[in-house]
């Protein structure tokens, strides 16, 4: 697979727009931070909707974010394809997110036909800590 992006970030935020305009129930949650060949970097903004007891991020809201991260980062590469699903998703919750934004910054580790591999690692905004850890996969449909 080639290096070359194949969306801009303001094409990606039309495609989630239209295709998912879900995602933003209740307000929007995500920004796309920046794409790069076999990454990108996205935003969960820190909100009530997000929170656990104790006032942490939760689980549920991190593993969206993980998804999210991997998501853009494939169709950043591939184009749009709507019909990319997870197959695969494993993460380390490695210590407690402190009460800001948090941020998933994701590599493709394999960008293949039908599967594309990523890891994804979290941190608090202005953060070199580690929250979590994720490691996924993606199953890609056969393009036309």
């Amino acid at each position: 697979m080639s290096n070359e992006l194949k969306m801009t970030v303001e094409e990606l935020e039309t495609f989630i727009d239209t295709e998912f305009p879900q995602v933003h129930h209740g307000g929007r949650s995500f920004a796309i931070e920046g794409i790069r060949p076999m990454g990108a970097t996205v935003r969960l903004f820190y909100h009530d909707r997000h929170l656990r007891p104790g006032g942490t991020i939760s689980g549920p809201a991190m593993m969206s974010i993980a998804d999210y991260a991997m998501y853009i980062a494939i169709l950043a590469q591939l184009g749009p394809v709507a019909l990319a699903v997870t197959t695969n998703f494993s993460i380390n919750f490695l210590r407690k997110p402190e009460q800001k934004d948090l941020m998933a910054d994701c590599t493709l580790l394999k960008l293949g036909k039908r599967l594309a591999v990523a890891e994804v690692s979290m941190r608090s905004e202005g953060s070199d800590d580690v929250v979590a850890h994720v490691v996924g996969t993606y199953s890609i449909p056969p393009r036309g």
